[in-house]
């Protein structure tokens, strides 16, 4: 391809890393979304005649598997950010990998960048683990808390 057919490539692909990149992100705020509203529904019920031991348990399995989730999202989004920037850098000399949105593609990030990140320690960076650490920390002390039935 000639140089002009390759900047039109760059900027189609260009755009599609951008709508995948929004929609990783947006996936992430509705989790987010959903994990406050469980969590506002438990603690609406806990007073009442539900078994409370039983409502804790379910709000810190519901809560770690939408901190995963959002954990994948998270790291997608990086993952397609890292694609990004070597659209940028090397779109314009080389027809390779065109139209290519696997995020999982190392052969498409800049050797500067480091490996895939791993899904644990997105869970614990300093975007993820302040929203639900301490949901998952207060459910905890709940649970421990709670006086025995009986």
């Amino acid at each position: 391809m000639d140089k002009k057919e390759l900047k039109t490539v760059m900027e189609k692909e260009i755009d599609l890393v951008q709508g995948c990149i929004s929609r990783m992100a947006q996936n992430s705020f509705v989790i987010k979304g959903w994990t406050i509203t469980l969590i506002a529904v438990a603690l609406a019920l806990l007073p009442e005649k539900f078994d409370a031991k039983l409502l804790c348990g379910i709000s810190i399995v519901a809560t770690t598997c939408f901190w995963y989730l959002d954990a994948f999202y998270l790291k997608m989004e990086r993952l397609y950010r890292l694609k990004y920037q070597w659209l940028i850098a090397n779109r314009l000399e080389t027809d390779e990998y065109c139209y290519d949105l696997n995020p999982h593609n190392s052969k498409m990030r800049l050797p500067k960048e480091e490996k895939e990140p791993c899904i644990l320690r997105v869970m614990f960076t300093k975007t993820l683990l302040p929203i639900y650490g301490p949901i998952v920390l207060f459910t905890l002390i709940v649970l421990v808390n709670l006086k025995p039935c009986g």
